[in-house]
């Protein structure tokens, strides 16, 4: 048992199987050794010294743990492992306390990182719960600063300095390694208690025995300090998972906050807030300590970057997350239709949600439009574990995926939607380029080679650089990465070369040769099939597969070279509209007014736009305005029309999967275009084209 203000103090002593003193337990190594004794603070009378072994999963000692401790492999492998010695503990200590008359006890240690730094992270990681008494403490150094106002601060404390203070005998080699250190801190704290200090222990260090969710406003003020980031996490680690990552530290109410990337959803990241910074710091040393399999980073954060992502000031939002203690469920992929009625319905009674309809809040566009995502709260873990139980399972004609979630990730997600503008832009251009007509080659001659199995991270310098010599032999705009359906990098690159020859002596130069720590595999191609894999289709030992938007009688129409439109050049690079498809293209494109970024502005910098295939255009599709003298030039130039200036292109997000052309005619209804403003643009086969006969003023991509 343990009091506040308890009659005995258990002085406690430890070392792990890797550092030791000021970085004791930042290795992540288990303990191997415990020692401790039973002290009585009125009659100033000491139970029996207990010096036990701990059996650890690992037994390689570093030299360290060899030359301070004394210890072996083998008389490691005979001991108990730490539940048993834990359980021996607790019946020891109760023990001692019978013989010495009392009931109630508290510990006490040399610092803090034996209690937090060792003994709970380790015994969470290995499922097994650490019993009260570990969760209060006596910081020894805290409490001899405190006595002794003069001596050295606390960071700078150790046994010995404080027993050297006191001029005790600080001979460490009379005793065994541990017998020392409890006997000597024994000693300091009876010299404590003598009638010239009387010191008196009042104020015991705490541990957290959980986490606790709570909103946090923008107006707060918090101590950059007290945060941090920590990164590497698994997608679907909750609030729960980190704080139990950073068990034994305690973490400020609503103090960890999942980072979420462009889409909503988690990048990985979190920031984590402290009660104060000697936590935070603590938590520092907690820098590539595992996560399940996963090595976890730790870096200082700033208060600023907590509030950013944690932090809101939405009354509805503070209203929802009023309600203390709760287990809160992000629902994502709901029906546009759905009701609150439809939830708990879909919920069930096996999971009923907090205050019924109140523990709903529906995510929706700040024109009040639906996103499909909901957060729920549940009072239990029961009823969490019960709603995660329907992951996938059907509402209306769509599955729900549930997630745990966070207090911050609530506010992120509306902060997000909220500040969401109905038709997203692009950044606009800066530096005008005046480029010769763009083509991609077609035909049969093999005068391209694929690279395959680049590293995801590689960019078009690493490129240039694996390919050395040869790069005075690429075509201009002549690299081209190609991106999976998510936009990110495939690991694949066409490159035009000058001629066969080139293609043919790069492919026997480079391949299988290292770009950063993998092989990239290098092979000839004709420009027909780079074509055809931009496009979509595929290439391997079994031939060509066209893309799977194209039926293979239209695909022959990819024989002729493929032009970028004079006014897709209008548009940065990753907004540019899929290459033509009908045989009326012609290399003979006039010129056109390009923007680029600054820092793109160069010979080799061309990611292909063509992926997804056409008809699906790419997702990051926007209307970006151009100067209107720039405009008005390529205009004069291309003899082609131009869009209208603003709003001709209309972006169409959450359409069904199954949606057709005639479906999106029909959304559009009674709005006009004439289709011959826009042949110069969108080149359309002669089915497509006769679709579109009504008259329309928007194009929708």
């Amino acid at each position: 048992m343990t009091a506040s203000h308890s009659d005995s103090l258990v002085v406690l002593f430890g070392a792990t199987a890797g550092a030791y003193g000021a970085k004791l337990g930042s290795d992540e190594r288990e303990l191997i050794l415990l020692v401790w004794q039973v002290v009585d603070l009125h009659s100033k009378k000491v139970g029996t010294l207990h010096k036990s072994l701990v059996k650890a999963d690992n037994l390689d000692l570093s030299d360290q743990c060899r030359e301070v401790s004394g210890l072996t492999p083998e008389g490691l492998g005979k001991a108990e492992p730490l539940d048993r010695v834990l359980q021996q503990f607790s019946q020891l200590v109760s023990s001692d306390l019978k013989v010495l008359g009392r009931s109630s006890y508290t510990l006490c240690s040399d610092g803090q990182l034996l209690i937090r730094q060792v003994l709970h992270p380790e015994t969470s990681k290995k499922n097994f719960l650490l019993s009260d008494c570990f969760y209060s403490f006596y910081d020894l150094r805290k409490e001899f600063h405190t006595c002794y106002p003069s001596s050295a601060a606390v960071k700078d404390q150790t046994i010995k300095t404080m027993a050297e203070y006191l001029g005790l005998g600080t001979d460490e080699t009379e005793e065994d390694f541990g017998v020392w250190q409890v006997k000597t801190m024994v000693a300091i704290i009876f010299s404590m208690l003598s009638e010239s200090c009387n010191h008196i222990f009042t104020e015991p260090e705490t541990v957290k025995y959980k986490y606790e969710t709570g909103p946090c406003s923008k107006s707060e003020t918090v101590d950059s300090e007290t945060v941090i980031r920590a990164r590497g996490l698994p997608w679907q680690s909750s609030d729960q998972d980190i704080a139990r990552f950073f068990k034994g530290l305690n973490i400020a109410k609503g103090g960890v906050a999942l980072c979420l990337n462009a889409q909503g959803r988690r990048n990985g990241e979190a920031l984590v807030r402290f009660v104060n910074s000697e936590q935070r710091d603590l938590a520092l040393e907690r820098h590539k300590h595992h996560m399940g399999s996963r090595y976890i980073e730790v870096y200082k954060a700033t208060g600023e970057e907590f509030l950013k992502i944690a932090g809101g000031t939405s009354n509805e939002v503070a209203q929802f997350l009023s309600k203390e203690n709760q287990v809160i469920i992000r629902m994502r992929g709901l029906p546009f239709t759905a009701t609150q009625e439809d939830v708990l319905g879909f919920l069930g009674p096996e999971c009923p949600v907090t205050g019924g309809k109140e523990g709903l809040l529906f995510v929706k566009y700040p024109d009040g439009r639906p996103t499909g995502d909901a957060f729920v709260l549940f009072s239990c873990e029961e009823y969490a574990q019960n709603a995660l139980k329907k992951h996938k399972e059907i509402l209306g004609k769509r599955y729900i995926e549930l997630f745990r979630s966070t207090a911050a990730e609530v506010q992120q997600v509306l902060n997000r939607y909220m500040s969401t503008p109905l038709i997203p832009t692009l950044p606009t251009p800066i530096i005008p380029v005046i480029p010769p007509p763009y083509t991609i080659a077609t035909g049969s001659v093999r005068d391209c080679v694929r690279l395959r199995g680049l590293p995801y991270t590689a960019g078009i310098d690493d490129i240039l650089e694996f390919m050395g010599d040869a790069t005075a032999d690429i075509k201009p705009h002549g690299v081209h990465m190609v991106l999976n359906q998510q936009g990110r990098p495939s690991g694949d690159a066409f490159i035009q070369m000058k001629s066969a020859d080139k293609a043919f002596m790069v492919a026997q130069k480079c391949h299988k040769k290292m770009m950063k720590d993998r092989y990239v595999e290098v092979f000839q191609c004709s420009g027909e099939e780079m074509n055809f894999v931009l496009m979509g289709g595929t290439l391997n030992r079994s031939g060509l597969s066209p893309p799977p938007c194209l039926s293979p009688p239209a695909y022959a129409a990819f024989q002729t070279a493929a032009v970028i439109p004079a006014e897709a050049a209008l548009y940065q690079p990753q907004a540019l509209l899929p290459t033509t498809r009908t045989p009326q293209a012609s290399a003979a494109a006039p010129p056109a007014v390009t923007y680029y970024p600054a820092q793109a502005a160069q010979l080799y910098m061309n990611y292909t736009a063509y992926y997804p295939s056409p008809p699906v255009s790419p997702t990051t599709v926007g209307y970006i305005a151009a100067p209107p003298g720039a405009v008005a030039a390529a205009a004069t130039a291309t003899h082609t029309p131009i869009l209208p200036q603003p709003g001709a292109l209309v972006r169409m997000q959450g359409l069904p999967y199954n949606t057709g052309m005639k479906e999106i005619l029909s959304f559009f209804q009674g709005y006009q275009y004439a289709p011959d403003d826009y042949n110069g643009l969108i080149q359309l086969s002669d089915q497509a084209r006769s679709v579109l006969q009504a008259p329309k003023e928007w194009v929708c991509l």
